[in-house]
C-alpha cells in the first residue's frame, strides 16, 4: 500500500512527545513536524501567520489525523483544522493518544471527542461549529468521523495498536468522506 499524504492535528504543548511516537510509525507520510522554536516563531507572528502555516501545511494532503490528548477538543487551531479538512473534502479521523507516555513517562487523561464540536449537512458541503443539529439534514460530525481509542492500558500496547491499524483507519476516513458532498 502506498504511503498516504496526511496532516497531523494536535495540541502541540501537551502532546508533541506522544505525537512524535505516532509519526515514527512510518506507515504514512505526514507533514514535517515543526520544532518548538519554529512553532513559537509562527505563533509570535499572530493568527494570520498561524492560519497561513496551517493552510500551506494541509495542501496536497488527503487526510487529517487528529491525535487526541487531554485538551485537544478545546484547541482553537485543532478545530480550525477539522473544519478546513471537511470543507476541502479531506478524510478526517481521530486517534486517542492519552495512553502513550510523554517525555516524563506519564500518560494523561482521555480528552473529549473534538468531532462533537461540529455538525455537517448531509446534502451539501457544509460544516458548522455547533454540536446540536438545527435541521433534519444536519448530523453531528462525531457520528460520521471515527475516533479510535486503544483497548490497552500499557503505552507499548497502545503504540502497537495504533501501528497495526493507522493505515486502515486513514483509508476508511477517506472512504467515509467520499460518501458526503464536496
Amino acid at each position: 500500500m502506498a504511503k498516504k499524504q496526511i496532516f497531523y492535528s494536535f495540541h502541540y504543548q501537551n502532546d508533541n512527545w506522544r505525537v512524535s511516537q505516532v509519526r515514527n510509525i512510518g506507515a504514512i507520510e505526514g507533514n514535517a513536524p515543526a520544532t518548538s522554536n519554529e512553532w513559537e516563531e509562527v505563533k509570535r507572528k499572530g493568527d494570520n501567520a498561524i492560519q497561513s502555516w496551517i493552510d500551506n501545511s494541509m495542501k496536497y494532503r488527503s487526510c487529517v489525523v487528529v491525535l487526541i490528548g487531554s485538551e485537544t477538543a478545546q484547541r482553537r487551531w485543532v478545530n480550525y483544522e477539522i473544519e478546513k479538512a471537511w470543507k476541502e473534502g479531506k478524510g478526517v479521523v481521530g486517534i486517542y493518544i492519552h495512553g502513550l507516555k510523554d517525555s516524563k513517562a506519564q500518560q494523561c487523561s482521555k480528552g473529549d471527542n473534538p468531532f462533537y464540536n461540529f455538525c455537517i449537512d448531509e446534502t451539501i458541503n457544509y460544516i458548522a461549529d455547533h454540536s446540536k443539529p438545527i435541521d433534519n439534514n444536519e448530523i453531528n460530525l462525531s457520528k460520521v468521523v471515527k475516533a479510535y481509542d486503544s483497548p490497552y492500558l500499557r503505552s507499548e500496547n497502545v503504540y502497537s495498536y495504533i501501528q497495526q491499524n493507522i493505515e486502515d483507519w486513514i483509508e476508511e476516513a477517506i472512504r467515509i468522506r467520499n460518501n458526503y458532498p464536496k
